[in-house]
């Protein structure tokens, strides 16, 4: 009987340690984007979204993720984690509401958003005084996509 008990703990145990919230490094060239299919191939762009049961839907353009978000039958509540690429850091993955966004018509996004992120407000403004562009906080982003 003992050696049942054990199996079971450690089949508890694994199961409660697959089911991760964390957030993974997106796979550029082997990820699909959840939204429009395309492969996600450019490590300055991408989004990534977890939910609190730790299924990862990963995006290769911001108006993918936007909407995702808009589109999905998941409730905001239901998400672990809404992640963005870093422009200037590839494949680095900040979180969405708290980054800064550089909108103009100079930048080739995987989908056309025209929308590059950023960690650092400083960061943003260097960038925007030799490349132009708008600034846009989260809740601006989301409105240009609506």
């Amino acid at each position: 009987m003992k050696i049942k008990t054990l199996f079971t703990f450690l089949f508890l145990l694994t199961i409660l340690a697959s089911c991760s919230t964390d957030p993974r490094p997106i796979a550029f060239g082997e990820d699909l984007c959840h939204h429009c299919k395309m492969m996600l191939v450019d490590p300055k762009f991408g989004a990534e979204v977890v939910t609190e049961k730790g299924k990862i839907f990963v995006f290769d353009d911001t108006n993918c993720l936007i909407s995702f978000l808009e589109n999905t039958e998941t409730e905001l509540a239901d998400l672990k984690h809404i992640l963005v690429v870093d422009y200037q850091n590839s494949g680095s993955l900040l979180e969405a509401t708290t980054s800064f966004y550089l909108k103009s018509e100079e930048f080739r996004t995987p989908m056309n958003s025209q929308v590059i992120a950023f960690s650092h407000y400083d960061s943003l403004k260097s960038f925007k005084k030799t490349s132009g562009g708008v600034y846009l906080a989260w809740g601006e982003l989301v409105t240009q996509f609506k």
